[in-house]
Parts: structure tokens; sequence; C-alpha cells
């Protein structure tokens, strides 16, 4: 009798057994290496030399958050190499003398890639090091993590960003929980910088020099999230019966990984709810014009609440996201989670109750003046150094690698 494996535990055997030959390729690789150098009397080769410094990007979404840092490395005459997961990755398109981009092929591929790279410092937006399939190399010295977005660090799920060595932050309350978490796991302490958060820096010197966007009629951004948790999970099609009722322009951004998670969904509200002069849906890569003419935002836990907010400086209507933390590390803390804090001053929320007066509800929130001073508190907590992140980034990483090198040398 023929032996039957079900296709669930069959596609995780041929994952395994790939990244079983991934990882025996890279090793004779490294082997071979190692051989030509002792051949070779001693003397090293461009293969085995260290990295300087290494970005890695899980996806090209991320880009924006590398660039502005990119582009200060490039000015100072830093060269950056920039490892992607995406084909089609922005980074690409950057030409810039100190900058070379390479695609590091698919999950199992490129984390055999990561997992035995040779680098000084390593800047990444991705959590999990050391917790999934990226673990951390021998290789590489100084693991340094960003966020990519202006909101909790303990939002990731858990064990996220434990074993970095350091964290690039851009406020007081995000530095205050990790070390809250580092005792209670017995871990040591990270280095931690507040730097503020470039990518949001290159946004508002664009909207300064570009100004608002032409009179237009009172438009309202739909941009939830992806998820159970998120606007068309649990209010589905009503969200966009009642926005449509008001008669204001209404434009859709649903997050870029809904189109792969929520297909189903998106597909079926896209022919409900089909292009019209009052309607439009929007995939643009850049959200730069979608959010300069959109005078407000309705949203869950987007991390484009505080871009909107805190650099277009208009008010937003939430939804209570109703986290389950039991996944994240904010479930280790005592502590209520910043963003409530600042979601109540940022704007309205919206429930299941005031839904049916969501047009009142605009019109409050955009002629109330309390959520004005609301957005100037957020933006003190959570946007320090305002205007100098890249640069911050910058100084951190050449000096840190500046530190390597010298301990290297002694």
């Amino acid at each position: 009798m023929l032996l039957y494996i079900d296709p669930g535990t069959g596609s995780m055997l041929f994952t395994i057994l790939i990244s079983v030959i991934g990882v025996a390729a890279y090793s004779l690789k490294m082997l071979f290496i190692k051989f030509k150098f002792k051949l070779g009397g001693g003397k090293k080769g461009v293969a085995d030399e260290k990295i300087p410094f290494v970005i890695f990007a899980d996806d090209k979404r991320y880009f924006k958050v590398f660039e502005p840092v990119c582009r200060e490395m490039n000015n100072r005459g830093k060269d950056i190499l920039y490892l992607t997961m995406s084909e089609d990755d922005p980074a690409f398109n950057l030409e810039l003398p100190h900058f070379k981009a390479e695609y590091l092929g698919s999950e199992n591929k490129a984390f055999t890639r990561l997992n035995f790279l040779n680098a000084s410092v390593l800047l990444s937006t991705t959590p999990g090091l050391d917790v999934y399939q990226w673990k951390r190399s021998k290789g590489v010295d100084c693991y340094v993590h960003i966020p990519h977005a202006a909101s909790e660090i303990t939002l990731y799920r858990m064990f996220g960003i434990d074993y970095y060595d350091t964290i690039l932050l851009s406020g007081q309350y995000q530095a205050d929980d990790i070390r809250n978490l580092e005792k209670l796991r017995e871990l040591p302490q990270k280095e931690l910088v507040k730097i503020g958060i470039p990518y949001m820096d290159e946004m508002a010197a664009r909207f300064e020099k570009e100004g608002n966007a032409p009179a237009h009629e009172k438009t309202v951004l739909l941009a939830p999230s992806w998820g159970q948790s998120a606007i068309f999970s649990v209010y589905g099609s009503k969200i966009l019966d009642v926005l449509l009722k008001t008669g204001y322009h209404v434009i859709v951004r649903p997050h870029p990984q809904s189109f792969t998670s929520e297909k189903d969904i998106l597909e079926k509200l896209m022919k409900q709810y089909p292009e019209s002069d009052q309607l439009e849906w929007n995939r643009d890569t850049d959200n730069f014009d979608v959010l300069r003419r959109s005078d407000i935002l309705i949203s869950d836990f987007s991390g484009v609440i505080f871009e909107f907010c805190l650099i277009y400086d208009k008010p937003v209507i939430y939804t209570d996201p109703k986290f389950d933390l039991s996944l994240y590390d904010a479930w280790w803390l005592d502590t209520p989670l910043w963003t409530t804090s600042a979601l109540e001053r940022l704007g309205c929320q919206l429930t299941e109750d005031n839904m049916g007066n969501l047009k009142e509800l605009i019109d409050s929130c955009l002629n109330d003046p309390q959520y004005a001073e609301g957005r100037r508190q957020v933006k003190n907590e959570t946007w320090e150094n305002c205007g100098n992140g890249a640069v911050l980034a910058a100084d951190y990483l050449i000096q840190k690698y500046e530190q390597l090198t010298a301990r290297e040398e002694e």
C-alpha cells in the first residue's frame, strides 16, 4: 500500500527540504571561499570581505522608510548594500554612487543568505529576528531595527524585537515599553536611540513645498488596515453605504496586504461599489497625493493615521480595533497602549451605535478646535527630532561602524 501524505504535510516537508538544500549549498560555497582563502596565502578576496552597511527589506513598501537614510549615507560617501525580497522594489530605481540593490529571492533563499551574511551593521524594519526563519548570522556584528510607523513598538508579534542590538525610536514611550519588556524577560538592555521618523520628515518637507491641494469638494478617505479587527471585516459593506449617503466625495484605499489576504472581500466590495463621480478606489504606490486632497480620514489601527494627522494636520475618525493582545508584546505590559490615548486626542471614535450619524461626526471632527491641540500634543510625544531623522540615523550607523572596526583592530 502506498504511503499517503496530506497536502499540508507535504508542503511543509517540501519547504524543509528546500531550506536544507539551500543551507547546504550556501555552506559548500562558504567552504569553497575559505579553501580559496587558504590557497591564496591568507589574503582576503572581494567575496569574503565584511560589508560595512546592509539594509534588509522584506517588502517593497518599506523602501520609503529607508530611502532618506540611504540618501544621507550616500551624501557622506558611505556604501550601502540594500537586500530586498521584492523583485519590483523601488530601490532598483534609486541611482546613487554609493548605493547598490540586490534581489534576495523567495523566503527560503533570502533567509539562507541572511543567516550567513558577513556585515558590520544591518538595518531593518523586519521583526522576528532569531525567532522565525531569520536567524542572527555570526558574521553580522550589530542588528539595528527601525520602526515603519509612528506608533507602539510593542504591537509586533511576541518577541518581535527581542534579539536586535539597537532600536531606533521616535518617542520616549517606546523606550519605556522596551525597557519594561527587557526587565520582565530578563533580557540584556538594547541600545535605544531616539532619532525621529526619517520618512515622515521627507513627507513633511514635500508637503511644505507643494502646499495644500487645490480647492475641491469635501473628501473623506477610508483607509482600513487588514485582518479580523479591520474595518471591512467588522463592518463590511455597511461603512460604504453610510459614507455614500453623506454626499461627500469618498476615496477608498485598502491596505496593500488586503489584496492578498482578503482578496475575496475586496473583489466583492469593488464589484458592489464600482467607481463613480462620488467614489474612487485608490491603489497608488505613493500615498502623498491622496492624503493631501482628503479632508478627513477614517481608519482603524493603520499607521497612516499618524501620517495624516501629524503631517497634513487633519482630523481622523477611528474604530475600536478590539485587539487580542495575547499575540503581541504589549500583552506583557500592564500599561495601556499609548496609541489608545493618542487616538482620543486626534479625533472621534466610530461605533456601531453612531455610524448612522457619520455625516454629523465628520462635520464635528472637521470643526472642533480640540483636535488641533491634540495633534500638537501627540506630535510632540511620538515625533522627536522632527526634521532630523535621517541625519541622526546616519550619525548612529556610522558611529557604530567606527566603534566596531576600532574594536577589531585592537
